[in-house]
């Protein structure tokens, strides 16, 4: 299993070298994290959800008996993985052939090719399935076909499917809905909590989000402990909310929080995206004749990665706002968490940064007045006026 935060081994150097990676996903979680560390990134991992065993679900049980005993006219399949769980849940039930006799008489509709190839392996064959893999393709056929007084039942997979079962009932349709799995809060609140705490306190470059219910369990515990402004804040402003498609962001699109996307809906692309994300994002300066890329909790001096503490990130960023600039060791002390009023917590912060960067000299003392970054002289125009 993944461990709930994991840092890349010394030495390592990837894309994402230096940056804090939040995964709120329930499944697949070690495949997302292994993808995310061998880029180099720290991986928080907080599971958002949790989700039902298919044998214990009671739900589900009674929607299958309603099947068998009143036949749908269309079954939609929109999930592999789903698909199969529901087959073999029903086998533990003792209704696996009563379900796929019915099924076999029915309109079975596959949203793509994985549930194609799991309606296949239970030794059933769709009578269709869109190229694209979306649903608004297969609401389109429904209706053309015309679903005026047919049953149709919807395999749910925890996923909002905006506008389609409103559509089929405005179309004189009855919808079954399926819920081939249910979504539930964690059993451990704490992962998730520390990993809000991680995000309002900008300790995370991104979070990732592979399922809606993640996404708005995430923002609904945020809710609970009045943390939400800060968190739509953090998303806004430094914490990249990275999403696996549309549907995945739509809770947080209904917050006002705009996310980035895959142009392919797969966990291989969301990593990729961040891979190209995150690097842009950092800052880089020449100073002391040097190239610093400052990162979430790292610094690359002329592409060698310098892990840096907390304290010493801070103070970092405080002096990059205005590079060159001196900053007054009042200014950097309220940068420092917890430091209360003593400035000699200031230079121990300082002095435990310049070891870390194992470049002394990108950081001048101005005697009196404070700190500044040495940012070399061909540079000073270009960021007099920051």
């Amino acid at each position: 299993m993944y461990d709930e935060q994991q840092r890349p081994q010394p030495g390592q150097h990837g894309p994402l070298a230096g940056f804090t990676v939040g995964v709120t996903a329930a499944r697949r979680a070690d495949e997302l994290g292994a993808l995310l560390q061998r880029r180099g990134a720290a991986v928080l991992h907080a599971p958002a959800l949790r989700i039902v065993p298919l044998a214990d679900d009671s739900e589900l049980l009674a929607a299958t008996k309603d099947l068998i005993d009143q036949a749908p006219d269309v079954v939609v399949a929109t999930t592999a993985i789903g698909f199969r769980g529901w087959v073999e849940a029903a086998e533990g039930w003792g209704l696996g052939e009563p379900l796929l006799e019915r099924l076999r008489a029915v309109e079975l509709l596959a949203r793509g090719p994985k549930v194609k190839g799991a309606i296949r392996a239970a030794g059933l064959t769709e009578d269709w399935s869109p190229s694209s893999e979306s649903m608004a393709e297969v609401l389109d056929r429904l209706l053309e076909e015309g679903v005026d007084g047919r049953r149709i039942a919807v395999q749910l997979h925890g996923e909002p499917l905006p506008g389609f079962v409103e559509a089929l009932r405005a179309a004189g349709g009855e919808v079954v809905g399926v819920p081939v799995y249910r979504w539930m809060p964690p059993e451990d609140i704490g992962p998730m909590d520390r990993l809000l705490d991680a995000a309002v306190s900008r300790g995370l470059d991104a979070i990732t989000f592979t399922s809606a219910p993640a996404a708005a369990s995430l923002l609904n515990r945020a809710e609970e402990r009045g943390l939400l402004p800060e968190l739509i804040a953090a998303l806004h402003h430094d914490v990249l909310p990275a999403c696996v498609g549309p549907v995945t962001a739509l809770p947080l699109q209904a917050r006002g929080v705009d996310t980035v996307q895959p142009e392919r809906f797969r966990l291989g692309p969301l990593v990729q995206l961040l891979c190209q994300e995150l690097p842009g994002r950092a800052r880089a300066l020449p100073i002391a004749g040097h190239r610093v890329e400052i990162r979430g909790h790292a610094v690359l001096v002329d592409g060698e990665l310098r892990p840096v503490p907390p304290a010493g990130m801070s103070l970092l960023r405080a002096l990059s706002r205005r590079p060159g600039w001196v900053v007054a060791r009042s200014e950097l002390l309220r940068a420092l968490p917890g430091a209360g009023r003593d400035e000699h917590a200031v230079e121990t912060a300082m002095a435990r940064l310049r070891t870390a960067l194992g470049a002394p000299k990108l950081i001048q003392t101005v005697v009196k007045r404070g700190y500044r970054l040495a940012l070399d002289p061909a540079a000073d125009a270009k960021y007099a006026d920051v």
